[in-house]
């Protein structure tokens, strides 16, 4: 995998809302499967969504799904992820990573990231609290 950059972390209240950003770079655009991912305190990590660039569809996680939205500008190269209804159990850092060896939005969305250290690059945190 590619690792790379994210933004737009803070702390925000029970219902509230981020806009988290990952900016791609010209060597990860070979990679068309890129993925949010998230490590909470004593859990491993996991994934949030895993976005087909090319077409942009967007696989959720059942536990966001119908609160965290997906997007990306190709002209700027960025990734955006709109997280809205945030909840206690959303806290944790936040990675995006563009995963290699990856062909096609069916492989993308049944990527498995045992093995792929994901959240091993610098995140981006989020708390929410009560």
């Amino acid at each position: 995998q590619v690792q790379l950059e994210e933004s737009g972390g803070g702390s925000v209240r029970t219902g509230g809302s981020l806009t988290l950003s990952c900016q791609r770079s010209q060597y990860s655009l070979r990679n068309t499967c890129v993925g949010w991912f998230r490590q909470s305190p004593g859990k491993e990590c996991e994934t949030v969504a895993l976005i087909h660039t090319p077409d942009g569809t967007t696989l959720y996680a059942d536990s966001v799904k119908g609160r965290f939205t997906g997007s990306q500008d190709h002209v700027e190269l960025t990734l955006f992820l709109q997280m809205n209804g945030l909840k206690s159990e959303d806290t944790g850092m936040y990675y995006c990573a563009a995963l290699t060896s990856i062909s096609g939005r069916g492989q993308c969305f049944s990527a498995d990231i045992r093995g792929r250290d994901v959240c091993g690059g610098q995140g981006t945190q989020v708390t929410v609290s009560s």
